[in-house]
C-alpha cells in the first residue's frame, strides 16, 4: 500500500511516501504554505497525484505524553486531510523526529538554506519510516484496525 507520510508545520510542510511493498521510505518535498486550508488543499492533491491509500500525520506529543496546541492543530490537520481525500489518515507520535532529522543533516554536513529546505521532508520521512517499521512488526494490531 502506498502511505504518505506528513510532518505539518505552521510555514513548511514535508512530505515522504513508500513504496507499494512497505519497504522504502523517499522524500517527496516540501508544502511551503502558511494558509492552514491552502496547505490542506495542497497536501490532499499530492495524495491523490502520488495515489496514496493512506496518510500518516506526525502527531508531536510533549515529553510527558501530554497533548499540547501543536499536537492539536495537527489532529486538526488529520482530520481535515480524511474528510478532504476520504483516505484513512493515522496520527504517528513524533517526538524528536526533527531532533533526528537536524542529526541527519549534521551528519551530511547539510547546512544554511539548504539545510531549512529539507528538514520537514527528512521529518517526514523519518515519521513514515517508524510507522512504516510499525506495522511490519505489529501485522497482528493492523488486522484488528482495519
Amino acid at each position: 500500500m502506498i502511505i504518505l507520510g506528513v510532518d505539518f508545520g505552521e510555514a513548511r510542510t514535508g512530505l515522504a511516501i513508500c513504496d507499494r511493498s512497505e519497504l522504502l521510505a523517499s522524500p517527496v518535498g516540501t508544502v511551503a504554505e502558511t494558509d492552514f486550508n491552502a496547505c490542506v488543499e495542497k497536501v490532499a492533491a499530492i495524495a491523490m497525484e502520488k495515489k496514496a491509500a493512506c496518510i500518516v500525520v506526525g502527531y508531536p506529543k510533549n515529553m510527558n505524553g501530554t497533548i499540547g496546541e501543536r499536537a492539536e492543530r495537527c489532529q486538526q490537520f488529520a482530520d481535515c486531510l480524511k474528510e478532504k481525500t476520504k483516505l484513512d489518515t493515522v496520527l504517528w507520535d513524533e517526538r524528536s523526529t526533527t531532533v533526528s532529522a537536524h542529526n541527519y543533516l549534521n551528519q551530511t554536513n547539510t547546512r544554511g538554506k539548504k539545510r531549512k529546505a529539507v528538514v520537514d521532508t527528512v521529518a517526514a520521512t523519518i515519521i513514515l519510516e517508524s510507522y512504516l517499521a510499525y506495522r511490519k512488526n505489529h501485522p497482528e494490531q493492523l488486522s484488528q484496525n482495519q
